[in-house]
């Protein structure tokens, strides 16, 4: 095997000083400082007017989620920057840096897609009843499990996933609320469709990623016959200015795509913790737009219409059955004649109750959390006929019935700007402080040579092409697996091989995240419920 460092000349590509000194790190202190202060001052006056705020609990809460999307950073997202340091596009410090602030910018411009399609895998009683003993126990293992196995493998210095992880954590939370449940109860469990359709995109992306990457580095091959870019690098020059600002700029749509997507799982599980824990202030949007709670309003009144359509005749529930019997249909993912009676008394009864109130901030404290409650359970019960199929509807009375769903999300599912701004500091952060053993592992253990200028390019066009459709799907996807495994797949392209022993380990970690941390996070579950 060929000497990565003795095969070139002067200093490491990890070690290559910058000229910049010290303004990229008193850039990021004032980036830090200032952001500190506007997390805390967006807090404090989202928490105006509540109640016994249990700061402690809240504290905890919110160390331990900005702790597990600190550990992303210096575990996923490394793999943005190891292309562009060991092929000398740019100085280490630089490049961390630079990948820091667009994973900050891609967090800030998320749209919460992949936040909420990462929670929805969650039970969804314990969505509902977050602040119990249960929901805090649910989202303290989960989290806790995640970042016991994100430090582990980061130690070991493999580049396993996050998404992978949390996914395991989420399920394994899942099976340990039924295993806990009473005999006959009737208690939702995983979403196992759900899962399944997040599972294979996980599945599939590295793969993905090793056969594209591979087979764009061909197609280079035959277009740009410079046989320089297809070679290690011999020297610490940087590449030709077009290569090198390819290099630079797949780079950065890593990094942002990674911000994007890898950040939401964070912000889904930060709201969780402040419906949870302060309902008053965070279980319904408001957001100053007085006329979103109108329009909700106007389309619940539509969706009740258009479902009593659909109501057989003779089928009656009662009122106070109506939310019940929706429940159940959620719950167990069916629906009979009874639910399209059911779900439109509910929806009736939910529209009345907020019918004398102009916005969200205006609804009481005492209706606070059960208006949220039932409109979630509301936008639950509509997926199983807009994604399910379970109702056959017209293509006209679809739309009526998914202007309704969008109307229950924004005002039930929604991420405030400092939540966006403190998951982005804690991923860019955390990409500055421990970006350097996964680094490694890409750079100089997955092949037997020297990354080349065209295998770094290849392998980082597939991921930031990849990482972005996912988001646009509102899918999560493993940036540590398709950028992983893409600079394997140029390595076997080149023809340069593959340092097996590190792929054995890939595959090990690939392979074993998704049980271990699905068994961690049973363990912990199980445990927090004899004492929460």
């Amino acid at each position: 095997m060929t000497d990565i460092t003795s095969s070139q000349s002067g200093v490491h590509p990890l070690e290559k000083p910058s000229s910049l000194g010290q303004w990229p790190n008193l850039a990021v202190a004032a980036i830090l400082l200032g952001g500190l202060g506007y997390i805390c001052y967006a807090l404090a006056a989202d928490l105006t007017g509540a109640v016994a705020v249990p700061w402690i609990l809240l504290g905890l809460a919110l160390l331990i989620a900005l702790g597990f999307e600190f550990v992303n950073g210096f575990h996923d997202t490394a793999n943005a920057v190891a292309t562009v340091i060991y092929t000398h596009s740019l100085p280490a410090e630089v490049a961390v840096i630079w990948s820091g602030f667009f994973n900050f910018l891609g967090v800030l411009t998320a749209s919460g897609a992949v936040a909420f399609g990462i929670i929805s895998l969650l039970p969804v009683e314990l969505i509902m009843q977050v602040g119990s003993g249960a929901g805090m126990a649910m989202v303290f293992s989960l989290l806790v499990a995640a970042i016991l196995w994100n430090v582990g493998t980061w130690y070991l210095g493999l580049p396993a996933s996050s998404s992978h992880t949390m996914v395991g954590s989420i399920i394994g939370v899942g099976l340990a609320n039924q295993f806990l449940a009473p005999s006959g109860s009737a208690t939702s469990g995983v979403d196992w469709s759900q899962a399944s359709n997040i599972g294979m995109s996980l599945l599939v992306s590295p793969l993905f990623g090793f056969f594209l990457a591979g087979a764009l580095l061909l197609v280079m091959k035959v277009v740009v016959r410079n046989k320089t870019l297809y070679q290690a690098p011999t020297t610490n020059a940087p590449p030709p200015l077009w290569i090198r600002g390819l290099l630079v700029l797949t780079c950065t749509l890593v990094s942002f795509f990674h911000g994007s997507n890898d950040g939401q799982k964070g912000m889904g599980l930060i709201m969780l913790i402040l419906i949870g824990v302060v309902p008053t202030s965070f279980a319904l949007n408001r957001t100053p737009d007085i006329n979103y709670l109108s329009t909700y309003k106007a389309a619940a009144a539509d969706a009740g219409t258009v479902l009593g359509n659909y109501a057989k005749q003779g089928v009656t529930v009662a009122p106070a059955d109506a939310k019940t019997i929706v429940g159940d249909a959620v719950k167990h993912r069916t629906w009979t004649d009874q639910t399209t009676i059911a779900l439109k008394t509910f929806i009736d009864q939910t529209n009345a109750e907020i019918s004398p109130y102009g916005s969200a901030s205006a609804v009481p404290a005492g209706l606070v959390t059960n208006t949220r409650n039932d409109m979630y359970l509301i936008g639950e019960a509509l997926k199983l006929i807009d994604s399910k199929k379970l109702l056959p509807v017209t293509d006209s009375d679809m739309k009526t019935i998914k202007a309704y769903h969008a109307a229950t999300d924004k005002t039930t599912k929604f991420i405030p700007t400092w939540v966006k701004v403190a998951i982005a500091l804690a991923l860019g952060l955390g990409t500055m402080v421990g970006w350097k053993r996964i680094v490694v592992t890409v750079g100089e253990k997955i092949g037997k040579t020297h990354l080349s200028y065209g295998q770094g390019a290849a392998a980082e066009l597939v991921a930031a092409a990849t990482i972005g459709a996912a988001d646009y799907m509102g899918l999560p996807v493993s940036t540590t697996h398709v950028l992983s495994s893409g600079v394997a797949g140029t390595m076997a392209a080149n023809g340069t091989g593959l340092q097996m022993s590190t792929v054995r380990n890939m595959i090990m970690a690939w392979v074993l995240t998704l049980p271990v941390s699905m068994a961690l996070s049973f363990t912990l579950f199980v445990i927090l419920r004899q004492f929460v």
